[in-house]
Order: C-alpha cells, then structure tokens, then sequence
C-alpha cells in the first residue's frame, strides 16, 4: 500500500458567529484555503487530481459545494471534487477519503478538508410548503439546528449529550469550568506570541460599508475568569453543568491540506511535512456522541501499531468540556500533550471545517515543538468518532 504525505497545511482564522467572516460564504472561504494549501505545497495545479471538502450545512450553497470552491480557487474546469458531510467530523474524513484515494492508486495529489459559515445557515419551511397550507401556521426550521446541532436520534441539542456524559462520567461543573479556563488561556497566549501565524491564511472580507482582511482568531475571550465562568447559568438543563462558557462556539472558517503520493511528492522535489500513518472511526450510543473519539482513537492507535504513550501532541476537539474531559479520562491522555495552544471552546468550532482545522493547528504545533508523533480526533453528532495518526518527517 502506497504511502501517504502532507505537504502542506493551511487554515483561515475562525470568526464569531455573526462575526467578521458573516459575509463569506462557506465556499468563497473553501476557495481561499484551497488556493493557498496549493501554493504553499509549491505543486503545479494542474497536478491536483480532486479536491475533497467537508461542509455540513449545505442547505442553499447549491450543487456540490466543493466543486464550487474548487472552480473558485482557480482550478482547471477537469479537476474534479466532491462534498462530505460526516457532521463534526467532515474535514477529516474528507483527508482520509484522500489518504485512502492515493493508497489504492486511484490519485496522487488531492487537496483535502473542511469549509462552513454557520452564520449564513437559512432558515426553512417544513415540507408542506411544497404543496400548500390549507389552514393553520407553517413552522420555520433553523438549518444549523435541524442538520447541526440537533440529535436526530433522540430529538435533542448536542448540549444534551454532554449533560449526559457528564453524568456518566463524573464530570462536575468545576472541573468544565476550570478546563474552559484553561483552554482560554492557552489560546490567548498562542494568539499572543503568534504561534498561529505560520497556520492561517488571510480571507479579504468584502462588505456593503467596507473591505478588510481578517487574519486573527476572534472567538478566544481572553479575559476569561474562574468568577465569570461561574456566574453562567447551565444552556440546555436548569439542572444541569453545561453552559455556554464550557461549550464550543457556532463560527466560521475554513482549512484545506494538499495530501500526495511519498513517492511522487519526493519526485517533485517536495518536502513533505508529515506522513499519514493510520485513521479510523468509531461508533457509541447517540446519547453518549461525545465519547466517539474512544473507539476512534483505540483502532487508530493499533493501526499505526502504537501505545498512546507513544504519541507526543494531541489535538482532540472540545465540543464540550464534559466529553472532552470524559474522553481524556477514559483513553488517560496526559493534559501537558493535549491541545496546547487551545481548543475548540477558546477557538470556535466551524462544524465542517473543524476536523481539518485541528489536523492544521497539530501539523503546526508538531514543527514548532520538534514533535514527531500525532494524533487528531473528534467526536461526531448521531454517536460516532474520529481519529488519525501522523508522523512529522522534517
């Protein structure tokens, strides 16, 4: 089987909901990473063989979202792309739908990841309006809810399911504030000293009043305090420990990979930055969503054939405090390797984009540090999990 690199790793800043990115759409922000993962990889376009892209909520974008950023980028008309919408875990599917592409021989260089605009989510009218309201009142659907955030299994928000593991788990409020805390202030620090930089890509914001480029994570809250954190009243149970401040954001943005064959990107006179050693995915109760990475992580790690002690840098995706505790309880993650420069409550959480996201920031991290193993993971809304390892060759 024919081995797999990243040559380069790419990602916008992630902007607040109704933020600076509100503006641009989920492919005009596809198309930017999409173009600069291409030149930073110093490879010919026309060698790019598909563009794979996460995107879960399509609803209005039109056909194929990622043949549309694909065009947009500046790609020739015959290169080919297709959309992936594995919830939280889309962008990085979509970098091991690639993996899995070049190691069967199908390709040898394809341009992976994820896009959203949570902002820009519509909203609908139920299915009747198709065919006309006799009487009574339509309903208005809320598309980041109904194909977000919302269990489709059981009928509730993702805040549920961390209500749920918390008390599985014995997660308390403290112990998620104390982590939302930190994660703050890890991002803060990281924004501060620039380690970011060499990671993101700026997105020109074209507006009706002005025009800007935007190049810095706006989500962290860096005067986060243990009092303020405290003073939140619990989001989706009044008895409940999950709040808004322990919680990911609803944001914007974007992060694409170029993905190659060793051999090939070695030819091309190519540095590879990493090689892809193993992914997998893993299924637990809808209920319990939050703890998808377990199993996810348990198979990655034996396919690669290694402990989790081996590891050295771990971005594992905070969608909730309480499962990202629980996870770490449960697999014995050692909290000086995990998401050092902050995770998703400091960052935002770009639902199709995130999976490539964290991949990009660990990539970075990696070379920063002189790291050399890897692993990415997050969990997925309905009960699943992902999980890749990877090993840094420069």
């Amino acid at each position: 089987m024919k081995n797999c690199v990243i040559v380069s790793a790419v990602r916008t800043a992630i902007g607040s909901f109704n933020g600076s990115l509100a503006s641009t759409s989920a492919i005009d922000l596809g198309a930017t990473v999409i173009k600069a993962a291409i030149e930073r990889a110093k490879i010919d376009s026309l060698h790019i063989d598909e563009v794979i892209m996460g995107n879960v909520l399509q609803a209005g974008l039109g056909q194929n979202p990622a043949r549309q950023a694909l065009l947009k980028s500046g790609l020739a008309e015959t290169v080919c792309g297709f959309t992936v919408n594995k919830v939280c875990g889309s962008g990085l599917k979509s970098v091991a739908l690639a993996a899995q592409a070049i190691q069967a021989g199908q390709a040898q260089s394809i341009v992976a990841g994820g896009m959203e605009n949570m902002s820009l989510a519509p909203y609908l009218l139920d299915a009747k309006a198709r065919s006309g309201y006799r009487l009574g009142d339509g309903q208005v659907y809320d598309v980041i809810l109904r194909d977000g955030l919302m269990c489709a299994t059981h009928g509730y928000h993702m805040g549920i399911t961390a209500e749920n593991v918390a008390k599985e788990y014995g997660i308390t409020r403290e112990m998620q504030d104390e982590l939302a805390l930190h994660s703050q202030r890890k991002a803060a620090a990281a924004i501060e000293s620039g380690a970011f930089t060499a990671e993101i890509v700026p997105v020109n914001v074209v507006t009706r009043k002005k025009t800007f480029v935007f190049s810095q994570d706006e989500f962290p809250k860096a005067d986060s305090t243990t009092e303020a954190l405290g003073a939140l009243r619990p989001a989706f149970d009044k008895a409940g420990t999950v709040t808004a401040g322990n919680a990911s954001g609803i944001n914007d943005g974007a992060a694409a990979l170029v993905i190659m064959e060793e051999s090939a990107a070695l030819a091309a006179g190519l540095t590879p930055l990493a090689r892809i050693k193993s992914y997998a995915s893993g299924g637990v109760p809808p209920a319990l969503m939050g703890m998808g990475p377990v199993p996810a992580t348990q198979k990655a790690l034996q396919l690669a054939g290694l402990q989790l002690a081996d590891i050295d840098l771990i971005e594992a995706n905070e969608a909730f405090a309480a499962q990202f505790l629980a996870v770490g309880k449960t697999l014995g993650f050692d909290s000086e390797k995990v998401n050092v420069n902050g995770g998703a409550i400091a960052l935002g959480h770009p639902i199709g984009a995130s999976g490539a996201r964290i991949l990009v920031t660990l990539l970075h991290a990696m070379q920063a540090r002189d790291k050399t193993l890897g692993l990415a993971t997050l969990c997925i809304g309905g009960g699943q999990g992902i999980a890749m390892v990877i090993e840094r060759l420069n």
